[in-house]
This record gives structure tokens, sequence and C-alpha cells, in this order.
């Protein structure tokens, strides 16, 4: 079993930057994949970006060149610096732990609770 807690999210002004964490309990995260999600309320859940285990990182278009996953194995954490904040970055953030870094939210096992992150224009 795998524990995932979310952190860092909150109300923000459009243009601000923001750093997500995600610390993991019960399993080490080194040899896994880690990936980042979004809900947006009224709106389905949507893949951010995902991190393998070698570290190579994956976004989705919207916040490419923007967000940036990175993971400290040490420390069984994951991050998710977001810079460039738009509002439709809004949304409850949740990560997840898995096999494989897929935009599919499918091969994840395990997730967290999220943390809301809210941006104003």
């Amino acid at each position: 079993q795998v524990q995932l807690v979310e952190s860092g999210g909150k109300w923000v002004q459009a243009g601000d930057s923001l750093r997500l964490s995600c610390v993991a309990s019960g399993r080490y995260i080194a040899a896994y994949a880690m990936g980042w999600f979004r809900q947006a309320p009224g709106k389905e859940r949507e893949f951010v970006g995902t991190i393998s285990w070698t570290g190579d990182a994956m976004y989705a278009e919207s916040v490419k060149g923007r967000f940036t996953i990175s993971r400290d194995n040490p420390k069984n954490t994951v991050y998710l610096q977001m810079n460039s904040l738009k509002p439709d970055d809004t949304g409850v953030y949740r990560c997840a732990f898995g096999p494989s870094s897929t935009a599919s939210p499918d091969p994840y096992l395990y997730w967290g609770q999220g943390t809301e992150v809210s941006v104003s224009s």
C-alpha cells in the first residue's frame, strides 16, 4: 500500500508561481513513475505531466514550458513547479504512483487526495 499526500496548493494571481509537493510513504518511489493530474470544477480529470523512474518528464501541451516535474528519491517526494499560472490552471491537483509514465490515468496504482490551486485573473 502506498500513501500519497500532496501539499502546496493555494489561491494565487495569474502570472504567479507555485510549487506542489507529493510525499509518498509505504514504498520507495525510486523505481516507479509519478504523475500529476488535475480536475477543474465541472470538468473531467486531465493529465498534467509525469516523470519516469529515470527522470524523463512528459507534459500536457497546455502546461509545457511553464510546469516542471522533478523528483527527490531520497525524500520520496515529487514536485510540480508551476510558473506563469493562468486561471485555466485552477483545479485540484493529484499525484499518482505507477509502473509507467503515461498520460493515461489507468496504469497508476495509487492516488493522493489532492491539493487545490486557484488562480485568479
